[in-house]
């Protein structure tokens, strides 16, 4: 029998209550109106998966569960798949440290592998975390496909791992909310299919 694919459909968390601000590890809001609305029109009524793995953070993890349970598959939370800690810019808006920090906020914006928020997670700690995740998951559903319900910058940080790209570039890819990235891996290696899509796509590249 040949060897069946590994595909991997990566989706961002929907708009979180309260708006647009810096959400790492230590703010976790839940899901807004909009938000579930942005994920559930996201995947729309497609079924392909076998498994769905989630983020610990409630404004995935309670998205996972719902779509596990409508479709009578199976969910696993990894602790590893958790947002990059941002530390003292937790909770933050962006409006407000351009206004209030704006060397530091713009140094970020230009660097921001060697300019974290105080007390935030380097982005190699990122790096070594969440390809070593993947990587797991990976070995652990060969031929299936699989749903991950995550955050920006852990969809930036699996893109830039399974393409080998360096931390300096991960911010170079925009992840909005709800978007969707799919990866596949075959008997010739990784395919990154699309990034951010803004609606499930079912076709396979030739």
């Amino acid at each position: 029998m040949p060897r069946q694919d590994t595909i991997v459909d990566l989706i961002r968390h929907g708009e979180p209550r309260g708006g647009r601000m810096i959400r790492g590890q230590g703010v976790d809001h839940p899901l807004s109106a909009l938000g579930w609305q942005q994920m559930r029109e996201a995947i729309g009524n497609a079924r392909p998966w076998h498994q769905i793995l989630s983020s610990p953070m409630t404004r995935a993890r309670e998205f996972a569960s719902e779509v596990a349970a409508r479709l009578g598959l199976p969910l696993a939370v990894d602790p590893e798949l958790r947002e990059i800690a941002m530390g003292a810019w937790e909770g933050r808006r962006p409006s407000e440290l351009a206004e209030q920090e704006p060397a530091a906020f713009a140094a970020f914006r230009q660097d921001p592998v060697a300019n974290r928020p105080p007390d935030g997670e380097r982005l190699e700690a990122l790096q070594e975390r969440i390809g070593r995740a993947y990587d797991r998951q990976i070995a652990a559903y060969p031929g299936r496909h699989l749903l991950i319900v995550c955050h920006a910058g852990v969809s930036r940080a699996i893109v830039g791992h399974v393409l080998d790209a360096d931390p300096e570039h991960w911010y170079r890819i925009r992840i909005d909310y709800a978007g969707l990235t799919r990866i596949r891996h075959d008997r010739f290696g990784i395919s990154l299919e699309f990034v951010n899509a803004e609606r499930l796509r079912t076709w396979r590249s030739p």
